[in-house]
């Protein structure tokens, strides 16, 4: 500008900043809380976009909520009661436990569960979260993805991805797509909508998936486990997965697919170590 003393060192640094905010956005187009991973990326390299390791003290609120109760069979004993969850050495524990105390509470259990609604959303792009599950009858541990906005309707339009769904005992776990498609129009093999994977139960797993304009691929520990695709020509409702989707993950007790809770066995814990978002 006329009168302002010429600054090569500012000037460098002004351009760097514009570069790199260019560079950011090939990767990611963010709107608010919504990340949106720009076309043409499907076959670049991936860059981390957002993250939680756990290493705090407390709940990062500005990620995640506690899950509220609710009347499906995976959330009526959600609650915020500190026993139910905790952070401690860089680990999340989310815990399913007998109520001890139904004076107040009518609910003979308690589970807990975070989710990022309203928080972070990301349409595309690679999610893995490390993980430990234990084992009890009744126990239902989830890592999956709801729909941050209603795009097509009220659920199941908007469709569900499980990226892990693990039932009492079992040594392997549930991987699904769910949508109006499979549930209304029980179109559930054409594509199959459902795969499994044999794990370790008590150890760490990477749970994971690649989610592309045209398909959603599965992983367990970084090997390719199920694939859902996109089907041209199939009815609309098979593909709602373009728009973003938040995450959850919840220690679940009960329900009709998982059976009845046997108290003896409680408490149950999922621990997460860390989630990574790619794009």
């Amino acid at each position: 500008m006329k009168g302002m003393p010429y600054k090569p060192a500012a000037v460098w640094l002004l351009c760097l900043v514009v570069l790199s905010a260019c560079n950011t956005g090939k990767v990611t187009v963010r709107k608010k809380h919504l990340y949106i991973q720009a076309a043409g990326r499907e076959n670049k390299s991936w860059q981390l976009v957002w993250e939680d390791n756990f290493n705090s003290p407390a709940l990062d609120t500005s990620k995640w909520t506690l899950i509220p109760p609710n009347n499906a069979d995976w959330g009526r004993h959600m609650t915020n009661d500190p026993r139910c969850y905790k952070l401690d050495s860089g680990k999340l524990y989310l815990r399913g436990m007998v109520n001890p105390d139904t004076s107040k509470d009518h609910r003979p259990f308690l589970t807990a569960g975070i989710y990022s609604k309203g928080k972070f959303a990301f349409q595309y792009g690679m999610v893995e979260i490390r993980a430990r599950l234990e084992s009890a009858r009744g126990a239902w541990p989830a890592i999956w993805m709801l729909a941050e906005t209603d795009k097509y309707g009220a659920y199941p339009k908007n469709g569900e991805i499980d990226i892990m769904e693990h039932l009492n005992y079992d040594s392997i776990i549930y991987q699904t797509t769910h949508s109006w498609y499979t549930l209304e129009l029980k179109q559930t093999n054409n594509p199959p909508h459902s795969g499994t994977a044999h794990f370790n139960p008590g150890e760490y797993n990477i749970f994971g998936i690649r989610w592309y304009p045209d398909k959603i691929v599965f992983y367990l520990n970084g090997k390719e486990t199920f694939t859902y695709p996109y089907v041209p020509g199939a009815d609309i409702t098979q593909w709602p997965y373009d728009q973003p989707f938040y995450l959850l993950i919840d220690q679940q007790l009960g329900g009709s697919w998982v059976g009845k809770v046997q108290p003896e066995t409680l408490p149950v814990q999922m621990i997460i170590d860390w989630v990574k978002v790619y794009q």
